[in-house]
């Protein structure tokens, strides 16, 4: 079994620290107050900045980039940031633009591996990911999740869902992988420009998937800070205290900015 401390900087953003590694999830770290566009006619404004300002993070092994594309999950100071990374893993859209020989690009079910000297191999595999409805792809462009798995987990993978929301992929992923682990975006994202259409998952998506696989731990993230987002917390409480307690327990809050330790 590993212990893997997991410290929730803010949105999509996480540092995940296990045996000597330290990954981070969707750099941002841009203060609040600032209006992002995400294209054809879309637009947020940032209300939160980070619980931990870059120069707190610390050196990093490899950045794991569901996307490249939208300000909320990598911004310019998260950007700025990678410069000083050997490793980002990303689509295949996203390492095409961001250039250099550190970006490497997968699609889903590819496969690729962190290494080094006297810690445990990591293989991480692209999962899926739909940013929108039916059709959306050309529009919201690429975005993956990431399954890590390595010697030792005794639960099952870590799954770091992306921004998507739940579909046929999304769920036959999940039923193969049985992830131990989930780091699960949220939020319900919806803009008034395309009324109820949502790009993320909503609260009752959240219980319906994990319903399915039954997951030991599920953290929720990328579901507060920003405008566009339209379930924050109180949606997902609100429908866990309505089950029975044993069908909420793996709900489990990252403090913001406070290392969370996960067996895994």
């Amino acid at each position: 079994m590993t212990e893997v401390r997991f410290t929730h900087i803010g949105g999509p953003t996480v540092l995940i620290e296990f045996a000597g590694w330290r990954l981070l999830t969707d750099p941002t770290f841009d203060p609040p107050g600032r209006t992002y566009s995400f294209g054809w006619g879309t637009s947020s404004h940032k209300l939160t900045g980070p619980a931990l300002p870059p120069e707190d993070i610390g050196p990093v092994d490899a950045v794991l980039l569901t996307h490249d594309h939208h300000g909320d999950n990598l911004d310019e100071t998260g950007r700025a940031l990678l410069a000083d990374v050997t490793t980002v893993v990303t689509t295949r859209a996203g390492a095409r633009r961001l250039g250099g020989t550190t970006a490497q690009g997968l699609k889903a079910g590819q496969t690729t591996r962190l290494q080094v000297p006297d810690r445990p191999p990591i293989a991480i595999t692209a999962t899926p990911c739909r940013h929108g409805p039916p059709l959306s792809r050309p529009v919201a462009g690429q975005v993956i999740g990431f399954a890590l798995a390595w010697p030792g987990q005794h639960h099952g993978p870590l799954w770091i869902t992306g921004d998507t929301v739940l579909y046929g992929a999304v769920r036959k992923t999940a039923a193969a992988l049985r992830p131990g682990t989930v780091l699960l975006h949220l939020g319900g994202v919806q803009f008034p420009l395309t009324g109820p259409t949502r790009y993320t998952m909503s609260a009752a998506d959240a219980l319906d998937l994990c319903e399915t696989i039954q997951p030991k731990t599920i953290h929720p993230v990328h579901y507060e800070g920003w405008h566009h987002f339209r379930e924050g917390p109180e949606a997902l409480t609100t429908k866990l205290e309505a089950l029975p307690s044993e069908r909420s327990k793996p709900f489990t809050w990252l403090p913001p900015g406070i290392p969370h330790l996960t067996a895994v």
